[in-house]
């Protein structure tokens, strides 16, 4: 059986830890802050609760979010989002930030009681690391989106009406702490961990590695100063953790749709799920007519020709007018972030079961795909929850052939957590990556080059052993064709590293948003249209929106957006909590 501690968390949690308010009334019961708080097993057994802050396949919001770049978009036909159309507001409260302070003070409550239990030295410095790793990986999502916010590092109390009713200590402060407490916690966290896949000194080195590499770009780009510790500090722990997980699993689909994820090189940390007993729903989610999630033009054109050159440059490359020809000696990651084209015929009415079509051309990528995947992942045709299959992609939905299922408003549909595992409704039950080796060797190639220490030994620790696993060719500094698209203020070897994280994390909730923010992108990709597939709009009945009204060209859902305002490259304070505190000042801008 699978590692259940993840998942039977939130029980323990509730059991021994209870509310901190029922935990610090005194004795008419016997469980109070002195007896819950003594040994090890004590501070392990609350500690579960505090896993589930981590995100799994349950929640849809950090795949949701990423509709505000510029790489995926909603294919449901309402507008666009909301980042990108002006239609964001001053929220009356948000989950973002109470959830986060009220995971602060769970954390807190453990650590003010560290120092009073009988543990020895070691069991202290251990359970101090956790507790820094957690309440760190809050602040890492609280600096992102808001910038300075307040500072907590104890269970407050009505007393400390100071820390209640301060303003927002700042953003230099916050980050300071937040790297001295994980630096601390790698030092002092036991090796491994409080056992198989749990947070050890490999786990708080990526979450270094992930927000130096955030903080110090952040620093530069909107020229705030004191960016080198931050990127030296990222730089660091990559390093490290390369040393140690020097190999990948050799299939990138399966790092997200594996049954279980324990022993699969290059994974650090990881959400496990149980049918049963804990469900995702992500894959029926990639599956279902629920599933509003598009890749845009601009995302399919990143991934390269096998020989390592784009779209725009590569003999390999035979034109996007046909659907088969342009998917044709591309990255392998592209088909399994989107469907490649094909066409079957189904059955009469038994859409269960299928047939060839009667053209050869349209099993092209249906026998590519039998070498790259299998049944229980990503084979063609495609298949919707209940098994029913698509007769054709790309499948439209303003053109859908008879079945609504599975439908796509660019004609890229996205499908990184497609799978074939469970076939239930909201019943998935592969696991969840949280921390993995492919984020951390592009931390460490993009911390290398803001260092000015990106070179060919690099690139090959790094975005090669990522193109390999797409089977593309790798990346050669000292040979490189650059990409007619490159943005000219981005240095051509910087433009190769950020495209592998647009291929390499797609759809991960890991940050394309986050990363054109403290690129200081967001203003200007946020300004471009949002296009899809070319077609012929004659061969789609005349009822698919296409740029400028044309006849043929490019899908385009929305037109042109109508440009991002600069402040919101920050989050607004939502106003309870200015009402709660007036001390707390809103980011400029927001009204």
């Amino acid at each position: 059986m699978k590692n259940i501690k993840y998942f039977i968390g939130s029980l323990l949690f509730f059991v021994v830890a209870c509310d901190e308010a029922y935990l610090e009334k005194l004795p008419q019961d016997q469980l109070t802050v002195g007896t819950a708080f003594t040994s090890s097993a004590n501070f392990e057994t609350y500690a579960w609760g505090l896993y589930n802050t981590l995100p799994g396949y349950q929640d849809f919001t950090p795949l949701n979010r990423e509709r505000g770049s510029d790489l995926l978009v909603d294919n449901s036909g309402t507008q666009g989002d909301a980042l990108l159309w002006q239609r964001k507001i001053v929220p009356s409260s948000s989950g973002l930030w109470d959830n986060a302070f009220a995971n602060i003070r769970r954390v807190n409550l453990m650590l003010d009681n560290i120092d009073n239990s009988d543990m020895n030295d070691d069991d202290k410095a251990h359970w101090r690391a956790v507790g820094y790793f957690f309440r760190a990986y809050e602040y890492v999502e609280l600096i992102a989106n808001y910038g300075a916010v307040p500072w907590v590092d104890r269970v407050l109390t009505e007393a400390d009406e100071e820390a209640l009713y301060g303003s927002r200590t700042p953003r230099d402060e916050v980050a300071q702490n937040v790297l001295e407490d994980l630096k601390w916690a790698e030092e002092n966290i036991k090796a491994e961990g409080n056992g198989p896949n749990t947070v050890n000194t490999d786990v708080v080195r990526a979450l270094i590695s992930r927000f130096g590499l955030y903080e110090g770009t952040w620093r530069k780009y909107h020229s705030l100063g004191g960016e080198q510790q931050y990127l030296q500090a990222s730089a660091d722990a990559s390093a490290l953790l390369i040393a140690d997980h020097p190999n990948l699993h050799a299939s990138y689909d399966e790092v997200f749709n594996s049954e279980t994820l324990a022993g699969t090189d290059g994974v650090l940390l990881y959400k496990a799920y149980e049918f049963g007993i804990l469900n995702g729903r992500w894959s029926h989610y990639n599956r279902s007519s629920i599933g509003h999630d598009d890749l845009t033009k601009k995302a399919v054109d990143q991934y390269l020709c096998l020989d390592g050159q784009t779209i725009h440059t590569s003999p390999l490359f035979d034109g996007e007018q046909d659907p088969y020809d342009e998917f044709r000696n591309r990255d392998y990651r592209l088909y399994f972030n989107t469907p490649p084209p094909f066409r079957v015929d189904t059955d009469g009415k038994n859409q269960e079961t299928w047939k060839f079509d009667a053209d050869p051309k349209h099993r092209e990528y249906i026998d590519l795909m039998a070498t790259l995947s299998d049944d229980e992942h990503k084979t063609l045709p495609t298949m919707n929850w209940r098994g029913l299959i698509v007769r054709t992609s790309p499948h439209f939905r303003k053109f859908n052939e008879g079945h609504g299922y599975n439908v796509t408003y660019s004609g890229y549909a996205f499908y990184k957590f497609s799978n074939k595992i469970s076939r239930l409704q909201n019943r998935d039950s592969h696991d969840k990556p949280i921390f993995r080796m492919g984020e951390v060797l592009l931390n460490y190639a993009e911390a290398m080059f803001e260092l000015g220490q990106f070179n060919q030994e690099i690139a090959d620790q790094t975005v090669n052993k990522l193109r390999a696993r797409g089977n593309v060719a790798p990346l050669d500094l000292a040979n490189m064709i650059e990409d007619p698209t490159r943005d000219a203020d981005v240095d051509p070897a910087l433009w190769e590293i950020r495209r592998e994280r647009g291929i390499e994390f797609l759809g991960e909730g890991l940050g394309r948003v986050f990363d054109i923010k403290r690129w200081k992108k967001l203003v200007e990709y946020g300004a471009e249209e949002k296009l899809g597939r070319w077609v012929k709009n004659a061969d789609y009945g005349n009822k698919l929106p296409i740029q400028d009204g044309a006849e043929e060209g490019y899908v385009s859902p929305w037109g042109p957006p109508p440009g991002v305002p600069d402040y919101y490259y920050l989050e607004p304070i939502p106003s309870d909590q200015i009402v709660l505190n007036p001390q707390l000042e809103q980011n400029p801008g927001w009204r």
